[in-house]
């Protein structure tokens, strides 16, 4: 008898095993979109579920109530930079969209608390990113499936959609592509940073190559960094390199005041041991 039950016990349990791992369509399938708009990243991540034949606003979805929009965890917008939403200044990052839907007007909340699974129990208004009113358009046919969109595209923003049954809402917003634009045609037409001619300078030495380039390259970036004890560190090490004892001794004294004055012990150490390897104390 023992024997027996163990037996049963046994095929139960594989029957379950088996159970998990059945592969089943979702009734409301996972979806992702990925969009540049201008210069900006924008993803959003949903559920989509489809009528089936019932009615939906002001029946499965009452208006007037705080819904998840859509099916599922909460749908969710990432912005790679800060944006505005209707109008409204909202911060790069990621947000659940909640809507209040209306017979005319939607409510459109960015949640910064992704984390809910439908909408929170405990609404925290100060984690509201923007509240954005969406106007309700009527479609001449059903949309079957909840459906999201970034449409209407340009260079300094687009449209997010939403839409289902015979409603369509769209909520508009605006990227900084003005502003990264100009900002990185001014870094380009400026010419390089000190930080490039350190990188470029510290390649040629690292590599062997041309090491008068990169005795050019490393003085412009001490002269464009004056302070960065790192950066004449490296312009001593070029010229002790070079063959050029008494450029690089200077360079080095150079370098570790600028360390003393910082309080960072390790080029402190460097520098004088440096010093000292070059006849410089």
């Amino acid at each position: 008898m023992k024997k027996f039950l163990m037996a049963c016990m046994a095929v139960l349990v594989a029957q379950f095993g088996f159970a998990q791992l059945i592969d089943a369509p979702q009734p409301s399938p996972a979806a992702k979109i990925e969009q540049k708009v201008g210069l900006t990243d924008v993803t959003v991540e949903y559920s989509r579920p489809s009528m089936k034949g019932r009615a939906i606003y002001g029946d499965l979805v009452p208006y007037g109530r705080r819904w998840r929009t859509g099916a599922n965890k909460n749908t969710i917008v990432t912005f790679s930079d800060d944006v505005k939403v209707g109008g409204k200044d909202l911060k790069a990052g990621s947000y659940a969209i909640f809507t209040e839907p209306g017979e005319a007007v939607w409510k459109v909340y960015f949640y910064s608390d992704t984390n809910n699974w439908g909408t929170p129990r405990n609404w925290d208004p100060s984690k509201v990113g923007a509240i954005v009113n969406g106007k309700v358009e009527t479609m001449p046919m059903d949309i079957e499936t909840f459906t999201m969109t970034i449409d209407d595209l340009h260079n300094n923003g687009a449209t997010l959609g939403i839409l289902w049954e015979k409603t369509y809402v769209a909520i508009p917003f605006e990227v900084p592509t003005d502003a990264k634009t100009t900002k990185s045609i001014d870094a380009v037409m400026n010419g390089p940073s000190g930080g490039d001619y350190y990188s470029a300078a510290s390649y040629y030495f690292e590599s062997g190559k041309d090491l008068n380039k990169a005795k050019e390259w490393i003085a412009k970036a001490v002269e464009m960094n004056p302070d960065a004890f790192w950066v004449q560190r490296r312009q001593s090490l070029i010229l002790a390199k070079m063959g050029d004892k008494k450029g690089a001794i200077e360079a080095a004294k150079g370098s570790l005041a600028k360390a003393k004055a910082a309080g960072n012990a390790d080029y402190v150490k460097m520098n004088e041991d440096s010093i000292k390897e070059w006849g410089g104390m």
